[in-house]
């Protein structure tokens, strides 16, 4: 209630008495208990935008003096003019919601301009570079901005198209770990909580719009200082969703509090909307030996000299002596040779298939049959029983194992010393995930801190993800969906997306990724950077931030398999898919900027390019983006794009010739001629209607709360 707070202390001022009685109700208010979670809606966040130019009619905020620590003014100001002065621009400004007249003047250099979430703004994307391993296969995005914004902005590519959400947002632990309003959040904030419920609830809610509601899955880790008003704010916002929290040990050792139980977890919500189901874990695999069968006939009526019997299946396998291996297999004996008559072999044993009480029965083969299964690997001499009639075991695999090798159905392993197969059954035994996982893989140090420093060294990023964890998380939910779209709107690190990346390279899949982070510089960086007369916007100041420092640098060395410096990184994959980290990944990237752009552009139809990207993007960001419209139409490989419409009829002929097209984006503020273009697009194709002040379409307005 920290907003009528401040109204009431300004009623205070210009009337103490209805001040007072205006408190009085208030607090009676404040005492009422309502069932369920009750917190305030605290007035809209604002975001610092540092690399955006100061223009007349933009909300500022005054920047510390060079050289000093402290953060500067955070009073909102109206720029209502910009001045030369000097050969110096100086802005006038004036205080918004001032009851009195205040202004002053400040130069431009010490003003960054202030989006307030109310505000309209006017969103483009700005390529920072890009990676290409991946063929044709659809890029993956990593875009630099702030959350709320890039998730309005994403509201028009990929509304209800997302099929999973991963986030870490922050735990607010009161450890100076996420800012609102500019500012960091501490723990003797007494609105800490609704702070931060507030923030949550506004990003759920898009990402609510953002996923599929037929069959989609929403997961959120937290730590045991939100948890509880986390999962009544999801059961809030998702109140058709199935809820589940689990609870997840990520770092074994704990992590040690005075007076307090050392953590070792933390909890995962999964909000599974539609159809969405868990999938079994098929990761606990048996292995089962084949097994061998005796050789020697066991049914007395297929004995030695009987019809049954048969008469060329008593024979002598000859088995050395030295090491106990089959050296050959000999021809059947007449019926009425004794076995031991038989033509010897020398340092041999000649083993016949008798009884360990003198009868003589039939093996079970012919000799060529006997001797295809020797050079196969399929026949072998086992133990040794000395002084009896037959001295050695011979066993062999039958015609059903047989099948089952050359089907696939059986792995062999390898050979022993005598050339016979090694081989195995192996099952997947399909169990579901339990509440409580206590996987090694999922050690935030060892799979998140360390596989970060081999990706990245010499760079720190604070408890990131293992990911390992992040992998399995999808995985219940993914595996059947190859071709699936992963949304993470605080992806910090990167982490998501690498996990993408594994989970593609294991079926082959083409799942993609979107990654939104912000570029904020690290708390303890920003001490040192503001020592040396560095402030945001600067552009030294900017590379030491999380998208530029972490993010980006982290992904493009998962994907090529080298370090920012060129070295191949080292260590190994674990675990599911174990391979050298150098190998990299199959994929595409592009890196983007969220832009913030004027009025003016929009007027001026000057904003395709910025809004060039975000087309590409709902056309499945895939193949050649269509950057300029010089003959007023081009189709690319999956979409095309129509501005001029007297130019419809090459366009329509060009996007039935190329099959793979299945959007079109037609530019019109003429309702009719837009229905006759649709009319005459192929049934594949979903025709968009863009107006021609491009970046309306694209017009966030932030009012709603």
């Amino acid at each position: 209630m920290s907003r009528l707070t401040d109204l009431i202390r300004q009623a205070k001022a210009k009337d103490p008495a209805l001040g007072a009685e205006l408190e009085a109700e208030f607090h009676v208010l404040s005492e009422r208990r309502v069932f369920g979670l009750n917190f305030e809606r605290h007035r809209p966040e604002a975001v610092q935008l540092p690399a955006r130019p100061v223009r007349k009619g933009d909300k500022v905020q005054v920047l510390a003096p060079r050289g000093t620590t402290t953060r500067g003014d955070h009073h909102l100001w109206r720029v209502t003019s910009i001045d030369t002065v000097c050969s110096a621009r100086v802005a006038q400004l004036a205080l918004i919601g001032s009851v009195n007249s205040v202004t002053r003047a400040a130069p431009i250099e010490d003003l960054v301009v202030v989006a307030e979430f109310r505000d309209p703004i006017y969103p483009g994307l700005e390529s920072t570079g890009r990676v290409e391993r991946g063929g044709d296969k659809p890029f993956h995005t990593v875009i630099n901005a702030e959350n709320y914004h890039a998730l309005h902005t994403l509201l028009y590519t990929h509304r209800g198209k997302v099929d999973a959400i991963y986030i870490d947002p922050p735990y607010n632990s009161g450890a100076r770990d996420w800012k609102y309003n500019n500012d960091y959040v501490d723990g003797e904030d007494l609105y800490r909580h609704s702070k931060w419920l507030a923030f949550m609830e506004r990003r759920l809610l898009l990402a609510k719009e953002l996923l599929n509601p037929d069959e989609s899955v929403l997961i959120v880790t937290i730590d045991e200082k939100e948890y509880l008003r986390l999962g009544l704010l999801l059961e809030q916002t998702f109140p058709e969703g199935n809820i589940q929290m689990v609870s997840s040990v990520i770092n074994p050792a704990g992590a040690g509090r005075a007076a307090e139980f050392s953590r070792t977890d933390e909890y995962i919500f999964f909000v599974r909307l539609g159809s969405s189901r868990v999938l079994p874990d098929q990761r606990n695999e048996e292995r089962r030996p084949v097994t061998w069968d005796t050789l020697r006939r066991s049914d007395i009526a297929s004995r030695r000299g009987t019809a049954k019997g048969g008469r060329s299946q008593f024979f002598p396998i000859y088995v050395d002596r030295s090491t106990g291996f089959i050296s050959a297999i000999g021809e059947p004996l007449p019926h009425d040779m004794p076995r031991e008559k038989a033509p010897p072999m020398p340092g041999c044993v000649s083993v016949f298939p008798v009884r360990p009480d003198g009868t003589e029965m039939n093996w079970g083969l012919t000799p060529d049959p006997a001797r295809k299964r020797l050079e196969q690997g399929y026949l072998r001499a086992g133990r040794r029983t000395a002084n009896a009639p037959q001295e050695y075991a011979i066993s062999y695999l039958t015609g059903g194992i047989i099948n089952d090798i050359e089907a696939g159905n059986v792995e062999v392993t390898g050979r022993a010393e005598d050339g016979s197969v090694i081989a195995c059954y192996v099952t997947g035994r399909l169990v579901m995930p339990t509440t409580a996982w206590n996987k090694p893989s999922h050690d935030a140090q060892r799979y998140g801190t360390e596989v970060l420093k081999s990706l990245i060294p010499g760079r720190r990023f604070p408890f990131p993800k293992a990911v390992y964890a992040v992998e399995d998380c999808l995985r219940h939910f993914l595996a059947d969906k190859p071709s699936a779209l992963v949304l993470d709107f605080f992806a910090g690190s990167g982490t998501t997306a690498h996990a993408v990346f594994r989970l593609n390279r294991q079926d082959g899949g083409s799942r993609q990724s979107i990654i939104v982070t912000n570029n904020e510089v690290a708390e303890n960086e920003q001490a040192n950077l503001r020592q040396k007369g560095l402030r945001p916007g600067d552009a030294d100041w900017e590379i030491h931030g999380i998208c530029d420092y972490i993010t980006k640098p982290r992904i493009r060395a998962a994907v090529t398999g080298e370090t920012p410096d060129g070295e191949p990184v080292k260590g190994d994959y674990k675990f599911i898919d174990e391979f050298p980290m150098a190998e990299g990944f199959d994929e595409n990237v592009e890196f983007f900027t969220l832009t913030y752009e004027t009025p003016w552009r929009v007027a001026r139809h000057r904003a395709f390019d910025a809004v060039a990207p975000l087309l590409w993007m709902r056309a499945g960001s895939r193949g050649r983006r269509i950057e300029k419209l010089v003959d007023g139409w081009d189709v690319a490989e999956t979409y095309g794009v129509l501005e001029d419409l007297d130019q419809a009829a090459a366009f329509l002929a060009r996007i039935r010739e190329t099959e793979s097209v299945r959007t079109a984006f037609i530019v019109t503020e003429d309702d009719r001629r837009f229905q006759m273009v649709c009319a005459e697009l192929p049934g594949r194709v979903e025709p968009i209607r863009l107006y021609e002040s491009y970046l309306r379409n694209f017009e966030v307005n932030s009012g709603r709360e």
